[in-house]
């Protein structure tokens, strides 16, 4: 049995853990093995050096979830249900993405075709779900996003823009 708060901070790491684990398989395969063995070691340190980046990205990502509201996404499309505001939005009928700092908590801002923009507060419960949906942007660089989600700016920051001409570009610019 293991307590609900260390089950919790092990799922948390699970993909650093899970690719410290195939390093460690790897490297002795590249140490020790001969043959296909020894080669298929080399893929094995690939695939754990992947495993352990991708981890160490949601770790960046990843706020205690004791905001106000709940996200989910389902198919493309965030849905974000809050004691004061909610709404969804489709991947096709997004035209921005913004982090704003001002808020508290701070807040992700969704710009879509159809409506006022939506807020989601990045400590709202589910909000780790958003990573692989903000992922998905073409154009999006996730180091950036997690570079001014992790920076001390006070000011909004435009991370990712859908031009009219249906093609995306990115850029991250300050907004006053």
């Amino acid at each position: 049995m293991i307590r609900a708060e260390a089950r919790t901070a092990l799922w948390r790491w699970r993909d650093v853990l899970v690719g410290l684990g195939i390093l460690a398989l790897a490297l002795w395969a590249v140490l020790g093995a001969y043959g296909i063995l020894h080669w298929l070691g080399w893929l094995g340190l690939a695939l754990g050096a992947a495993f352990v980046w991708n981890g160490w990205q949601r770790l960046r990502f990843h706020r205690d979830p004791d905001g106000p509201g709940v996200v989910s996404v389902t198919e493309g499309q965030i849905s974000y249900y809050g004691p004061l505001s909610g709404g969804a939005v489709a991947r096709s009928n997004l035209t921005s993405l913004a982090y704003d700092p001002t808020g508290k908590p701070a807040h992700w801002v969704l710009g879509h075709d159809g409506g006022p923009d939506l807020h989601i507060p990045v400590t709202a419960s589910g909000a780790e779900a958003l990573f692989d949906f903000f992922s998905s942007l073409p154009g999006l660089r996730m180091d950036q996003l997690l570079r001014v989600t992790t920076g001390s700016s006070t000011a909004s920051t435009r991370l990712w823009q859908r031009d009219s001409s249906a093609t995306v570009t990115q850029f991250i610019s300050r907004s006053h």
